[in-house]
């Protein structure tokens, strides 16, 4: 188990206590053996997750000399020896604990045990969502405790949201929660939880809303521009943490100072040509600077450039002088952009669902589902895996024909810095949303490019194979009918090869209301090659409560018993039908 996750990047150490390793049936790659003490004293801090195997009550007495605040103490998950149960013992909400146990639980079929009220009374555990939204979290740790005391307690908390997706308030989990509009008469101060890029004193959150041009003289100090960061968002009641890149000229890439700054601070840093960002309109251009770098403007351009289409300049440039301890001059603009921006925290699941049935689900696509904010899909197929989506997930319904609009929106949310699942039924590289989302990411800078990942699911086909027998135990192929995307002489052409080839066929899409001659013409071209007799099954609706499957011949094949909802499989030339099962031999008994 220990390597399995270590191989699916769960964990990336594994340690063991002295002398334990005799225990062990065989030796694991890259095992650390450690005192319990040293490895605590080595890897507690805030940003770790520990995963411990054994007892709560021994890991308890363990950690307790260590245990200072939820503010500094890593995330700290308990599993017992048989990996049944993920108990979050410390850190389940500030440090990601309770969202990394349902990760991990899901990934090795495991019981999730969380104990904390958001969890336990199905509410959105407001100290910590906003990290999934792509969001980053400001406030004073004490107010932050009152407001998820009142929370427990049912309590009205007032909610002002300027900016950022507010996919989140149309979830059940936020009936407690009153949301203020921008022209709503109560003060500003009685609002308990604020959601935008100004700077308050209130328990906020901070979606990814401006971008800082920088333009410097080489070698400038990393305190130095540090310092103008820092004040020009003072003087704009802006939050730092509110910052989704900087931007500057591609002469900057090996600038120590900034690159160390953007390295320090995790913020991105974008670098734009001298043509580039000539060809940007700014308010304050100047010859010099156009004499030095090959463009009138740096840090206006950069910045506005970044922002694009729904960028607005807040602050043109304003020059930064070093003081004593600094060095050189930093030049820094400002850009509010309309719609957050960080796809570098952004992740793009492209999900196979499986034929319906939740069994069919992989672990792996378990595991995705759990890790994501958002699901988007088609109706139907959301409606199959409902049933394990959270009360802080939100469901995004879409329409059959479209899903090039699906793809995009699910693109744009993951460039937003959100965590989505972009669901498709059976397997998504097949037929399903995988091959079109990832066009519409090819086609994105390589900048603006969320984390993209898809994640296997079992194809109709292959449930279809397992429910007949063996039929694709020879070589096969699929092929789909639907001439919507696919010129029908194009799709003649692969039936005519395929038979030809005598390979077995899976037949998408066979037959919609508005495609109703597709089948027989491919049944016609099949028997120019193939015997009337050649085995043809009829499975529909796989994996859900009105499945069914009949056999057929080519001959006998009933057309108005197939639709959308069905694949057929088409021997080939060895194929055969016995006690009602459905083989094509490979071949073993033939010598």
């Amino acid at each position: 188990m220990l390597e399995r996750l270590q191989a699916s990047k769960h964990i990336d150490q594994i340690f063991i206590s002295d002398g334990s390793t005799l225990s062990l049936e065989k030796k694991i790659e890259g095992l650390v053996e450690s005192s319990p003490i040293d490895f605590l004293k080595d890897h507690w801090g805030n940003n770790n997750k520990l995963i411990f195997i054994g007892s709560i009550g021994a890991v308890v007495r363990l950690i307790s000399p260590f245990v200072r605040s939820k503010e500094n103490d890593p995330a700290i998950l308990v599993m017992d020896s048989k990996a049944k149960n993920v108990i979050t013992l410390l850190g389940g909400h500030k440090q990601g604990g309770d969202r990394f146990a349902r990760e991990l639980a899901a990934a090795i079929a495991a019981e999730v045990i969380c104990t904390s009220d958001s969890f336990t009374e199905r509410r959105i555990p407001l100290d910590c969502f906003g990290e999934q939204w792509g969001w980053k979290r400001g406030g004073d740790n004490v107010d932050w405790r009152k407001l998820m005391i009142r929370q427990s307690k049912q309590q009205k908390n007032i909610v002002f949201q300027s900016k950022g997706s507010i996919l989140w308030q149309k979830l059940k989990a936020c009936s407690t929660f009153s949301f203020l509009e921008k022209n709503d008469p109560i003060s500003f101060e009685n609002i308990d939880l604020y959601i935008g890029q100004e700077n308050t004193n209130l328990c906020s959150w901070h979606p990814p809303l401006i971008i800082i041009g920088i333009g410097c003289e080489r070698n400038t100090s990393e305190k130095l521009i540090q310092r103008a960061i820092e004040d020009s968002f003072l003087k704009n009641g802006l939050s730092l943490l509110s910052i989704c890149g900087l931007a500057t000229i591609d002469k900057k890439n090996d600038e120590i100072g900034l690159l160390n700054l953007s390295k320090n601070n995790e913020w991105p840093i974008y670098f734009f040509s001298a043509l580039e960002l000539s060809q940007v309109k700014v308010p304050t251009p100047s010859n010099v600077v156009l004499n030095e770098m090959g463009t009138a403007s740096v840090a206006e351009a950069a910045a506005i450039l970044l922002g694009a289409k729904g960028g607005r300049l807040i602050q043109e440039k304003q020059i930064y002088s070093s003081n004593e301890d600094e060095c050189g001059a930093v030049t820094i603009a400002l850009v509010e952009i309309s719609t957050p921006f960080a796809p570098h925290k952004g992740e793009l699941h492209l999900i196979g669902s499986g034929p319906g049935d939740l069994e069919m689900l992989t672990s792996d696509s378990r595991r995705a589902l759990t890790r994501c904010a958002a699901w988007i899909g088609y109706t139907p197929y959301l409606n199959y895996l409902d049933s394990i989506r959270r009360h802080d997930q939100v469901r995004i319904d879409s329409e059959l024909t479209f899903e090039k609009d699906r793809c995009k929106y699910a693109l744009d949310l993951a460039k937003e810095g959100v965590r989505v699942a972009l669901i498709s039924s059976g397997d998504s590289g097949i037929y399903g949303m995988a091959g079109l989302a990832l066009e519409l990411w090819l086609n994105e800078t390589v900048q603006s490019r969320p984390l993209f990942q898809v994640h296997p699911g079992i194809s109709s086909f292959q449930m279809a194979a397992a429910k007949l027998g063996a039929p694709f135990m020879h070589d096969f192929c699929s092929i789909s009918l639907s001439d919507l995307l696919t010129p029908w002489h194009q799709i003649e052409k692969r039936i005519k090869s395929a038979a030809i080839g005598d390979f077995v066929i899976a037949i998408f899409n066979p037959k919609s209301i508005k495609r109703d001659w597709q089948l027989k013409k491919t049944v016609d071209l099949l028997l120019e090659f193939r015997k009337p007799g050649t085995p043809v099954a009829i499975a529909r609706e796989l994996g859900r409560p009105d499945e069914s499957i009949e056999i057929h011949t080519l001959e006998t094949l009933p057309f108005n018993k197939v639709d959308m909802l069905t694949i057929l499989v088409i021997g080939n030339s060895q194929s055969v039908i016995k006690n009602n099962r459905f083989l094509t031999p490979r071949g073993y008994f033939s010598n």
